[in-house]
């Protein structure tokens, strides 16, 4: 018995190339939060300050965070060749934003609960202890921060280095895995500020007060920063990419190219950073290739993979993929 040899317009289905830098900084990220969360954490404890123990729990939290997106990364890249996958692996770094920014959310609920408490029932605090481990605290976000920030620019240069377009300034793509580890860090950094702003007043002015209300303050901006990357990571997960603008380039590009033909079917949706699929469905009464439809839609290079269906209104139909 014959094997018949593989269908010659097999392609590959890898649309996202990763980010190494982004997966080796986060990790060293993971590294520094940890550390620096055990200090403030039995600093807080020790020294009775909220907005220092409120941090060090984000703290703690974030290099939980962290360490999903690092390994968001390490299993998108091991799995990269896996054909289980119909179009690769970009959505695990995606799930692991979308998992971070809900972990970023319960931290916020988590420092609005226990601010509150310590609001209502305040506990004498240590002001000259805590403040230095706060500084320090903030230090250490600042330094993950850099990381993480100089990883994101470098993997966005390189991106648009190799797939830049002059009329596509506005599909530049986000790595949400990275941003959600950003943001975490980026969130610790503010109750940092918070927390030291508020044992100075404690300990300047006396204003006990200060501490927790400063912890709710950071909560709630928090807690905005994570509804925000839910939003952003959710989007994606979901396909919900039908009002992005290479939808209406799509249409224009149909209208412009094939006017005797309409549009009854379109889908788009996003496989990797600034990189979609599409299927598009054409009803023509003249007679027009898939393919050269095909090759109108190149122009947009974040197509990569483009599903056309033509028929026709002897209701004969001729289908193209390409990639």
């Amino acid at each position: 018995m014959n094997v018949p040899n593989p269908l010659p317009f097999q392609h590959s289905h890898r649309f996202n190339q990763g980010n190494p830098l982004a997966e080796r900084n986060t990790i060293i990220a993971v590294a520094i939060t940890a550390a620096m969360m055990v200090v403030e954490i039995i600093g807080g404890y020790v020294f009775h300050s909220m907005a220092l123990l409120a941090d060090g729990w984000h703290m703690s939290s974030h290099a939980l965070a962290l360490g999903i997106s690092a390994g968001a990364y390490a299993v998108a890249r091991r799995l990269a060749n896996d054909r289980r996958f119909t179009f690769g692996t970009w959505k695990i770094e995606v799930l692991g934003g979308y998992s971070s920014a809900l972990l970023l959310g319960v931290i916020a609920v988590m420092m609005l609960a226990q601010s509150i408490e310590h609001l209502i029932h305040p506990v004498p605090i240590s002001y000259n202890q805590a403040l230095p481990i706060a500084v320090v605290g903030l230090l250490v976000n600042l330094l993950c921060a850099w990381l993480l920030k100089d990883a994101h620019h470098h993997g966005h240069t390189h991106d648009h280095d190799d797939h830049s377009h002059g009329h596509d300034a506005h599909h530049r793509h986000e790595d949400i895995n990275l941003k959600s580890a950003y943001l975490h860090v980026v969130a610790d950094a503010a109750t940092s500020v918070l927390a030291i702003l508020a044992l100075l007043g404690g300990k300047v002015y006396g204003i006990a007060w200060l501490d927790p209300v400063m912890g709710i303050l950071g909560a709630l901006l928090v807690a905005q920063w994570a509804i925000s990357l839910i939003r952003t990571s959710g989007r994606i997960l979901l396909d919900g990419e039908m009002d992005h603008p290479v939808v209406d380039e799509i249409r224009d590009v149909i209208a412009e190219t094939c006017p005797h033909a309409a549009i009854s079917d379109l889908h788009v949706w996003r496989v990797g950073g600034d990189r979609f699929a599409c299927i598009l469905a054409l009803v023509c009464d003249r007679p027009l290739a898939a393919e050269a439809v095909r090759g109108y839609l190149s122009v947009h290079e974040e197509l990569v993979h483009v599903t056309v269906e033509i028929s026709h209104s002897q209701g004969d139909a001729m289908i193209a993929t390409a990639s």
